[in-house]
């Protein structure tokens, strides 16, 4: 084995985390996360007309990084790989997503199927990569308990994202969904668990405060703990339908994953592909469907590239 440490590169987005921490793990390697960005105006150019060089690059990074294994996540940490790798000739850099540059640039991509991407030095999973580990979730202690909820409760935990390019996350939308939790779970003697993520915004948390009152536990601040422990309490879990990768962390539970549609503000047919191939996989259903229980083969994305990539790489 030749490489022990890797370093890691993101803008600081959950999903990008998730992705980049999970396979370094999944790898075995110890690492550094630096967060990067691109300055302004190269972060609101195409990819391919950015320069590399240091001098557009938001953050620091270090300058020699030989023998290491470099993993990158997201547009804006894609200058950063390209410099490092053309200062640093040993390096192993590993892309997470389409890079939207020459392929030959990185050593690998892993990309979702969604992404529809093809080449020699391509790793397609099905579904985002992830730091969550059914194992995790398993051993998570149950933080509920001082709000009188365990694993014997009917529970359904609801967890959301945030605005992107493609939902405004509004107060309309998410009215919608939170009467159809009423109607479809709480009338039906469920206990709803709310969950929030970083990019919720705090007028939509005060807006489910005020329209459940007290029929929900709701996790106003961000908390891994908690939300790993409401993924081990749920029956069945509801998730916005904004963010892969949070669809993809709760499907290594295997349980029912309700998925709240919202209208989009513009057409994206990659969040299309994923939500129908989940669906046709039995992993999903959409909210509002008759409630129901069901399982589905284990889905752990993250453990499998890796498994491939350090029989085809046998010095990581």
């Amino acid at each position: 084995m030749r490489y022990f440490k890797a370093l890691l590169l993101t803008e600081g987005a959950h999903g990008m985390v998730s992705q980049v921490e999970g396979l370094a793990k999944a790898l075995k390697l110890d690492f550094n996360h630096c967060f990067v960005n691109l300055k302004k105006p190269w972060r609101y150019f195409p990819i391919n007309l950015v320069p590399v060089s240091k001098s557009v690059i938001d953050g620091k990074i270090p300058e020699q990084i030989e023998d290491q294994v470099l993993i990158s996540c997201g547009k804006n940490s894609i200058i950063s790989s390209l410099f490092l790798k053309r200062n640093n000739k040993n390096l192993f850099n590993i892309h997470i997503q389409n890079p939207k540059v020459n392929f030959s640039n990185f050593d690998l991509i892993v990309a979702p199927e969604h992404d529809q991407i093809k080449g020699s030095n391509v790793l397609s999973t099905f579904g985002a990569l992830h730091y969550i580990t059914k194992q995790e979730i398993n051993n998570s202690s149950n933080f509920f308990s001082k709000y009188n909820l365990s694993e014997k409760d009917k529970i359904v935990s609801l967890i959301l994202g945030g605005p992107n390019r493609y939902y405004h996350f509004n107060e309309i939308d998410l009215g919608n969904i939170f009467l159809s939790i009423k109607e479809n779970f709480l009338d039906k003697g469920f206990k709803l668990i709310l969950v929030r993520s970083r990019r919720t915004p705090d007028n939509i948390i005060d807006f489910a405060k005020k329209f459940f009152i007290n029929s929900a536990v709701i996790i106003d601040f961000v908390s891994k703990e908690f939300y790993l422990s409401a993924l081990k309490l749920s029956k069945i879990i509801i998730v916005t339908c904004d963010s892969t990768s949070m669809i993809s962390e709760c499907a290594i539970t295997q349980k029912p994953i309700f998925v709240a549609k919202m209208k989009a503000n513009r057409r994206n047919t990659r969040f299309e592909y994923f939500l129908n191939s989940f669906r046709e996989k039995g992993i999903i259903r959409f909210l509002g469907e008759k409630i129901d229980y069901w399982e589905y083969p284990l889905l752990d994305e993250t453990n499998r590239i890796a498994t491939i990539i350090k029989e085809r790489f046998n010095y990581i």
